[in-house]
């Protein structure tokens, strides 16, 4: 068993999303990304199918240019290879599951000016 908490030990940056790893199992990656209000992550892909968790907050999530408004407790899966990007409404948590073969580093670097 794996055990984390996405409300301990938060920290919001200044400049730019806060990334950690929750945990990885044997198929995935659990991310937490903390926003402040009016952060972004760029537009971007992956080769893997992720889920998307609004855990508190809310976020503008735009796939193919199409913005959805995402509110605490929407969750969201979005198949490999598709243009996305996310913006805070207001300071927000979101959970991010990656596949076991996907970087933490790509992530990471989505932050990235």
């Amino acid at each position: 068993m794996k055990k984390s908490s996405l409300l301990e030990n938060i920290t919001y940056n200044e400049s730019k999303p806060a990334i950690s790893v929750l945990f990885e199992t044997e198929t995935s990656k659990e991310i937490r990304i903390v926003f402040k209000e009016n952060q972004l992550m760029k537009e971007h892909k992956t080769a893997f199918p992720i889920t998307v968790e609004i855990f508190e907050g809310a976020i503008d999530f735009g796939v193919n240019g199409t913005v959805n408004s995402l509110v605490k407790g929407d969750l969201v899966s979005l198949d490999g290879n598709i243009p996305h990007d996310l913006v805070a409404k207001k300071d927000s948590i979101v959970r991010l599951t990656l596949s076991k073969l996907d970087t933490v580093d790509r992530v990471i670097k989505v932050t990235d000016s």
